[in-house]
């Protein structure tokens, strides 16, 4: 296999300067009129829907899901494609019912919310957790795997492509969420145009090994000799039931995954919550259907590199450094089999998915720490411009500290997109039910929000243990929970209890303890969306039913 050539250099170059050149207009152009954190962090005003869309598209989908899904479709197949389409879903549910509560409350940050509805202990605690899951999990698994696979189809030393990431991904941050917002539709094109040609020539390529030619001769040759790869709906006793435990993607935890992520995620929210509702609408409902082509791009690749290695190609390039196999250097092998230039704009397209998500990611880091820990703690009279400048040094130390942690966090042993989603799902249902119950139950209390986000995460980690006896046995908790092995659970079906412990603790607790803060005034018209909205989100779940029809 070929490395980079000169023609895909230069594709690359030409992505980098339209990029790079593109942001530092947007940041001379709007520097004039940054006067406050709103304006760096938030831009407030300033972005439009598809700005916002894109800007949400650009952000979620990473080396994670480049590298990370493509390795699990050729592992499970289309199955890991609910994380995409259920988005889709769930970011129509947030526009609708997440989105009015936010901007009628003037939310900046998800801590500012757990503040206002509850306690400022609330919000520090999850401030802080936060914090900790973005470098230490996010930021950590985007570099690492961006820069295993930039290695792996550049030839250049893994460190060394790390470092470029991160400078790449400081040089958009530092000029705030404007010009991330705007750069991430650039990003985008590169991310959908490149990515869809790396799928139609890893899918032609099928049936050129067969002797046929053409996308659709590719396509059908997967499924009819790889049927196992087209199923939505895991049955148990499948192989792969452990990661998609059957309905539950459809009834159960996946809700829990998507909401959480969707709709009480600074990563995510920030982007529409410096704008009217329904700019903000119209953006997450661009984002849902972008979300329907996601698969395409992320998911197919990694099916047609299974095909071909079934075909007795990449027996050696499937194995890591260790010399045992690994699903995650499925795209990455595609990558290098793609012509001269095609090449490059792939390669373009991963990097842009790589250095978008690291910008979101790191501005996020930037926006909590600044506003929700220095500044009402440490830094009451400092001024917004130097609120600013401390928010571009966080963005830096965040990004070093996640080139020193990311070697040492295990993130290839069970794929990089399932380790993201498991150590996630540790927080998330804690987080979405102090979240859910703070929005639509008035007597919600901090007690009750404290242990949801705090008692839900020691539940978690109990669940996860509750498997080594001799563990729970030293910290006094075995025989805990009302299964003999919780690790014979899938994790999407313990984040369901652990969800559902949750609630009716914080049931109990507002009941019999007072509710220190009336809950947030909502009346029905705050959910009632525009003609156009109506109209586009019926065509995205239409989608979305038939697709998991077709392939159940």
């Amino acid at each position: 296999m070929q490395k980079l050539q000169t023609l895909d250099y230069l594709v690359f170059l030409f992505y980098f300067v339209i990029v790079a050149g593109y942001g530092f207009w947007i940041y001379n152009k709007k520097r004039s009129t940054e006067t406050s954190t709103k304006d760096f962090f938030l831009a407030e005003g300033s972005l439009t829907w598809w700005a916002i869309g894109a800007s949400l598209i650009a952000s979620n989908i990473s080396a994670e899901q480049m590298i990370g899904m493509s390795g699990n479709g050729f592992s499970m197949g289309l199955g890991i494609s609910t994380y995409e389409w259920m988005a889709a879903a769930t970011l129509i549910i947030v526009a609708v019912f997440f989105m009015p509560i936010y901007l009628k409350n003037n939310i900046s940050t998800m801590p500012q919310f757990l503040s206002q509805r509850y306690n400022k202990t609330v919000s520090l605690i999850m401030a802080i957790f936060w914090l900790l899951l973005y470098i230490m999990v996010n930021l950590t698994s985007i570099l690492y795997l961006g820069a295993l696979a930039v290695s792996g189809i550049s030839g250049l030393d893994f460190y060394t492509c790390m470092i470029f990431l991160a400078i790449f991904a400081i040089i958009i941050t530092i000029g705030g969420m404007k010009v991330i917002g705007f750069t991430d539709v650039i990003q985008v094109f590169f991310l959908v145009i490149g990515g869809l040609a790396a799928t139609y020539l890893a899918v032609t390529l099928v049936s050129d090994k067969y002797g046929l030619e053409g996308l659709a001769n590719g396509f059908k040759l997967m499924t009819q000799n790889h049927d196992d790869h087209f199923h939505m709906i895991y049955p148990k006793g499948n192989p792969h039931y452990m990661s998609l435990p059957g309905l539950t993607v459809l009834f159960g935890g996946m809700w829990i995954v998507n909401l959480n992520y969707w709709g009480c995620n600074q990563y995510i929210t920030q982007r529409a919550l410096g704008a009217d509702l329904n700019t903000a609408r119209n953006g997450l409902l661009f984002a849902a259907f972008l979300k329907l082509l996601m698969p395409v791009i992320v998911t197919l690749p990694g099916i047609a590199a299974y095909a071909l290695y079934q075909k007795g190609m990449f027996q050696q390039e499937m194995l890591g450094v260790d010399g045992t196999f690994n699903q995650d250097r499925a795209y990455p092998v595609l990558l290098n089999l793609l012509p001269m230039g095609l090449k490059g704009l792939s390669f373009a397209a991963l990097t842009a998915a790589v250095v978008a998500s690291l910008a979101g990611k790191a501005n996020s880091i930037s926006t909590i720490f600044t506003l929700d820990v220095f500044r009402p703690y440490f830094a009451k009279e400092m001024s917004e411009k130097q609120l600013v400048v401390v928010g571009r040094i966080v963005i830096v130390v965040a990004m070093i500290l996640a080139i020193l942690i990311s070697p040492f966090m295990g993130i290839e042993k069970k794929g990089g997109f399932q380790f993201i989603q498991e150590m996630t799902g540790l927080l998330s249902p804690g987080i979405f039910a102090a979240f859910i119950m703070g929005f639509f139950w008035k007597k919600t209390n901090s007690a009750g929000a404290f242990f949801a986000i705090v008692g839900g995460l020691i539940i978690a980690v109990l669940m996860n243990f509750d498997g080594d006896a001799k563990t729970l046995e030293v910290l006094g908790f075995n025989n805990l929970f009302p299964f003999d092995d919780w690790s014979a659970i899938p994790f999407l079906d313990r984040m369901g209890w652990v969800f559902v412990i949750c609630v009716v603790v914080m049931f109990i607790l507002s009941l019999v303890l007072p509710n220190e803060k009336k809950g947030f005034e909502i009346d029905a018209s705050m959910f009632k969306t525009t003609t156009g909205f109506a109209i586009g989100a019926t065509i995205v779940i239409i989608t979305i039913i038939s697709l998991y029809t077709y392939f159940w």
